[in-house]
């Protein structure tokens, strides 16, 4: 957490919350944002046939609900995926420090930037990448290096349910892509629900 963000975190109200709480819901309008203190958060929207997609998963140092600071709707729900502490501040809170230290103004504006880029890419891939394509850069992205025997361990645990949600398909989609690239022997499931990439993932499938 940058000392910026440390110090407005410090403005705002501490609050505790526990696992499955929604603190945002898409639509609504809203004037605080959320300081990450501990735990993880899921940005997501609702589709038809009450189908989510994930946008992002967030831990403590991040900050969400800055999209709304116009005046606007909400434009995605946000739950916690853990018990969770966050420093609720206010507009009014946040347009005060702004003007205290203007600097800070910039990294707001750079973190609006890099979520649009990151939108902007993930609205591409779902349209030029068919499921496996973005299956696969999905398990890359989660394990980035590989250990002393050559696997590459995925760094977070997710049900089929939670990668379907990432990749706006159904979870039966990605059932059946990961039980194919077991028997493939590129996939290795662990204990405790983890995944190992055994050898590098085919460009198709």
């Amino acid at each position: 957490m940058s000392d910026a963000l440390t110090a407005l975190a410090k403005r705002g109200e501490l609050r505790r919350y526990r696992r499955g709480t929604v603190l945002i819901h898409e639509g609504d309008i809203g004037e605080t944002i959320f300081i990450i203190v501990s735990g993880r958060l899921r940005a997501f929207s609702v589709g038809d046939k009450e189908r989510e997609i994930t946008y992002g998963v967030y831990g403590p140092g991040e900050y969400l609900g800055e999209m709304s600071l116009d005046g606007g709707r909400r434009s995605a729900s946000v739950i916690t995926l853990e018990a969770s502490t966050c420093a609720v501040v206010t507009r009014r809170t946040l347009e005060a420090f702004i003007a205290e230290r203007p600097a800070f103004a910039f990294e707001l504006l750079s973190k609006v930037i890099r979520r649009a880029r990151s939108a902007t890419l993930s609205a591409r891939q779902m349209a030029l990448n068919d499921v496996y394509g973005r299956l696969k850069q999905l398990l890359e992205s989660l394990a980035p290096t590989a250990g002393p025997d050559g696997r590459r361990v995925l760094l977070e645990r997710l049900t089929h349910q939670e990668m379907a949600n990432r990749l706006g398909c159904s979870r039966e989609m990605v059932s059946r892509l990961v039980k194919d690239l077991e028997r493939g022997g590129f996939v290795e499931p662990l204990g405790a629900g983890g995944m190992a990439l055994a050898r590098a993932l085919p460009g198709k499938w």
